[in-house]
């Protein structure tokens, strides 16, 4: 499958061919990369007295609502595109909130894609979620909020008190075009400017997400946080809350790029040199499970887009007893969430 950048919307959707078009890596091919490495992550652990990782509580549920995209991005670690079909369905939904229901311990339903909104029944998990008093997360990539039939999609979050965290790769508009698109940063602005007039950024929760366009890790979460403050409220009077670093992972579309540079080795040096053990008590595998679109469970979203699954791996059969007792299934990418100050789907951990 080729891959694109896609700028979005209705009424003028470019798609902009790669300098460099290769096949996607499958799953397989992807392990076998990540096996090559000069480093071995379970290793590293036992080093540290863990010769395995277990689950320390289940307080978010995360569900990947599938991968269906308005964008197309270059570091995508879902492969997410407007030409993917991959959905959830309404059935495998209703599973997810008859688990949600059942287990006291999950506090977040975490919804993400994909854009999660381009799920037909996106806003059925939502209300149902709401309903079960479970604090709803939506992963947004802020440019949806421009799609057709998406006009009332911020009045609906708002309405649902939807925690919203957005991706933003850069207050800089020429690094958000260069990861993402060109016109993506424009129509990620007006989306922040729709979603500070409806409190968001003030009494709703909203958080931005930042990930490195380079092979380093990311500067330290609070100096980067002041500084996209700064200049959004300067240049446009965007207002949030928080900033959540998050390091590039070597998988999908970041891995191929890697090995096309012929970096991946040099990538993965860094990451492995920045060990931090301290990390480790934190790490979002511990404290949530993950639901592809098809109802298979994983230790988290990472371990979905290389199909490594969980001890448990449908939510047919899932049960809280084993999910709490079950052995995290780990691989060599896992150096990307422990590297510096360490990486999961908050920002930095340690």
């Amino acid at each position: 499958m080729r891959l694109y950048s896609v700028t979005c919307g209705a009424e003028d959707r470019e798609i902009k061919k790669q300098e460099s078009i290769v096949p996607k890596l499958t799953t397989a091919e992807q392990m076998n990369q990540l096996e090559a490495a000069s480093h071995d992550f379970p290793t590293r652990l036992k080093e540290r007295g863990m010769a395995q990782l277990k689950p320390l509580s289940l307080k978010t549920f995360q569900i990947n609502v599938g991968k269906v995209c308005n964008q197309a991005c270059h570091h995508c670690h879902v492969d997410a595109s407007p030409i993917r079909t991959e959905s959830m369905d309404r059935a495998t939904i209703d599973k997810c909130l008859a688990v949600i229901a059942e287990v006291p311990d999950i506090e977040v339903v975490d919804i993400t894609g994909g854009a999660p909104e381009l799920n037909p029944h996106f806003r059925y998990l939502v209300e149902q979620s709401r309903a079960l008093g479970k604090h709803v997360i939506d992963r947004c990539n802020l440019t949806v909020l421009e799609e057709p039939g998406q006009s009332d999609l911020g009045v609906f979050l708002a309405r649902n008190q939807v925690e919203i965290i957005a991706s933003l790769p850069h207050f800089a508009q020429s690094r958000t075009d260069a990861q993402r698109g060109r016109g993506v940063h424009t129509k990620s602005i007006r989306g922040l400017q729709f979603l500070n007039s409806l409190g968001y950024g003030d009494r709703l929760p909203l958080h931005l997400v930042y990930n490195p366009t380079g092979l380093f890790l990311s500067a330290p979460q609070q100096q980067l946080e002041r500084e996209f403050k700064e200049s959004l409220a300067r240049r446009y009077g965007i207002s949030f809350h928080n900033l959540y670093c998050i390091n590039n992972m070597p998988i999908s579309r970041f891995l191929d790029a890697l090995l096309r540079s012929e970096k991946f080795h040099e990538f993965m040096d860094l990451l492995v040199n920045a060990f931090n053990p301290a990390t480790i008590e934190g790490l979002m595998c511990r404290h949530q499970i993950s639901v592809g679109y098809d109802g298979r469970l994983y230790d988290c979203d990472f371990n979905q887009m290389l199909e490594l699954p969980a001890a448990i791996g449908h939510i047919d059969d899932f049960n809280y007893t084993a999910i709490q007792r079950r052995e995290i299934a780990l691989a060599n990418h896992c150096f990307g969430c422990t590297a510096g100050a360490g990486s999961s789907c908050g920002g930095e951990i340690a």
